[in-house]
């Protein structure tokens, strides 16, 4: 028998990436990304600074990138402490004073009171697409947190042809959210950054590495 209860309404930006796990959900999907992930990143592609990160949640890839030496912009549609609250990415026109840069792990919409996946698909390339349109208006850089095989759907390939993806820098240890110990399931996808350079020579064909 369906739960007559009903569910509260949330906002697809708020998501962040998790599946089936064997525990409760945390609030609207949060997870922040690991460590190793965002330094993955670093390794392979050079970003130039400052760095703007719009979902920047409790700070988790913001501050990989400030131990760089890098200074982050840190904006987020909620507050969770860290950055500045209440600033919604589809809203902006352009990118923060400065930066060069955009990274972060974009909401993939597939979480909570809205988990489809085809809602899922249409929201996360709504987010590429305006990440790719800052990026190609402020001639800068752009490095997107997804799965490996979202890159693969038609209406995905399309969008990442036509715009500036200089690298595609595939991550071969799956993504393990939280740690729960002994008890920690083992994460259930593949991931890759999706690196944009709207200065990179556009005749060569983008690059994919292994890390």
């Amino acid at each position: 028998m369906s739960d007559p209860t009903p569910r509260p309404t949330i906002e697809h930006r708020d998501f962040r990436p998790i599946h089936i796990s064997g525990y409760e959900r945390a609030a609207n999907d949060f997870y922040p990304t690991p460590a190793w992930v965002t330094e993955t990143l670093l390794r392979h592609a050079p970003l130039r600074g400052p760095v703007w990160e719009p979902c920047c949640g409790d700070g988790a890839i913001a501050r990989v990138i400030e131990a760089a030496g890098l200074r982050v912009e840190a904006t987020d549609l909620g507050d969770r402490g860290y950055g500045s609250g209440g600033v919604d990415f589809f809203a902006q026109t352009a990118v923060p004073a400065g930066c060069q840069a955009i990274v972060t792990n974009p909401p993939y919409g597939d979480g909570g009171a809205e988990r489809t996946s085809r809602r899922a698909s249409s929201q996360l390339l709504a987010f590429v697409r305006h990440a790719i349109a800052l990026t190609e208006a402020s001639n800068g850089q752009l490095a997107l947190l997804v799965r490996f095989t979202w890159i693969a759907g038609q209406r995905a390939a399309a969008l990442l042809s036509a715009g500036p993806l200089d690298k595609v820098v595939v991550l071969t240890h799956r993504i393990m959210w939280f740690d729960m110990g002994p008890d920690t399931k083992n994460g259930q996808h593949h991931h890759c950054w999706l690196f944009f350079d709207a200065q990179r020579d556009r005749a060569k064909p983008p690059e994919v590495v292994f890390g």
